[in-house]
């Protein structure tokens, strides 16, 4: 069973026994609140969906905690006219617990399975799966002599050309 509902302005998908943070409420800890904002509620594959809300549904909370979210720097600059400001904020947090929706507390499944310990004695027991035949190597060396390689370009490097060595005349010979 899930909803989802409006809270402080922000809209959530909760279950039963889910931890959200939303924007501060003023409540102290360990209050219980009510949430009559429901837009839409799934129970066992029935969807309702509201107009806007649901009539006569509620999401029931208790108060965890109130907290502050991490720091969050705004910095603002523009170049070349030495103008610089930074500024910080921490966002204000109330940790909720949801408890209910429309008062009906469903019972929790817990996703753990009961996984069987196999001991010695079964273990001993179980037959060895039998190996696969595999190809023989006569057929693989086929199979890898079948994939030829592209011919390399061979270069052929030219010899240097012979740099002749000519006189320059001096200022003095002509």
């Amino acid at each position: 069973m899930y909803a989802i509902v409006e809270i402080a302005g922000q809209q959530f998908k909760v279950e039963e026994g889910m931890k959200i943070f939303v924007h501060r409420l003023d409540v102290n800890e360990g209050d219980k609140i009510n949430f009559d904002q429901v837009l839409l509620v799934e129970d066992e594959g029935k969807i309702t969906v509201g107009e806007p809300v649901v009539k006569e549904a509620f999401v029931e909370a208790q108060v965890i905690n109130q907290v502050k979210g991490d720091k969050v720097i705004v910095f603002k600059k523009k170049r070349k006219k030495g103008y610089r400001t930074k500024n910080g904020h921490r966002q204000q947090f109330t940790q909720i617990e949801i408890i209910s929706i429309n008062g009906k507390k469903t019972k929790l499944t817990s996703p753990k399975k009961e996984v069987a310990v196999a001991s010695d004695e079964t273990v001993k027991e179980e037959k060895p799966v039998e190996k696969k035949k595999t190809e023989s190597k006569k057929s693989v060396s086929k199979k890898a002599d079948d994939k030829k390689e592209p011919a390399k370009k061979v270069s052929i490097k030219k010899p240097a050309a012979k740099k002749t060595a000519e006189k320059k005349p001096e200022k003095g010979e002509a």
